[in-house]
């Protein structure tokens, strides 16, 4: 069982702090420019994301997982960008799907320790416990092996946090 999530705030200077093999974000198909993380690291990149999505190679269709080598422009050895498809189609299904996807990428990849955005966290189009509450519920196993700080602001951390204890709280009086 989860006892806690670490978090980093969306910034830059934060980023740099954090310790990780990966970072993950995500992509709709239908956003350019690149926002959230992935706008982040495309500026780190200089423009590397924004070339591989102007030459259809970075699509954002919905389950497309583009690794990308991160050193020397960030600190992390890989950078996955997952496709979470049309903005207009991206409900708790699509984010279900990815992190199921996302889990299986980091498996694969033998991943310790990942920093990772919730895919619609960024735009907004998912709210912070609603978010928590498909993460635990996706990626718990993943979780509890693994160390994975989300990227996201003071606000959805506390609210995630909440959810978290409160999920915490209902397992144990249901053991007991």
């Amino acid at each position: 069982m989860i006892e806690q999530l670490h978090f980093v705030e969306p910034d830059l200077r934060a980023i740099d702090t954090a310790t990780a093999e990966v970072i993950a974000c995500s992509v709709f198909h239908d956003e350019r420019p690149l926002r959230g993380l992935a706008g982040l690291l495309d500026w780190r990149l200089a423009g590397r994301l924004s070339v591989l999505a102007k030459n259809d190679f970075l699509t954002g269709a919905e389950g497309e997982i583009v690794l990308v080598p991160g050193r020397p422009y960030v600190r992390f050895e890989k950078i996955l960008v997952l496709g979470i498809g049309p903005r207009a189609t991206f409900d708790d299904g699509v984010v279900r799907r990815v992190l199921g996807k996302l889990v299986s990428a980091l498996e694969g990849l033998k991943v310790r320790r990942a920093l990772v955005e919730v895919p619609g966290r960024a735009s907004g189009k998912l709210e912070p416990a609603q978010a928590a509450e498909l993460l635990l519920e996706c990626a718990e196993n993943a979780l509890e092996d693994e160390m994975w700080t989300l990227v996201d602001d003071e606000t959805a951390e506390k609210a995630m946090a909440q959810k978290l204890v409160r999920r915490r709280d209902a397992r144990s009086r249901s053991e007991a």
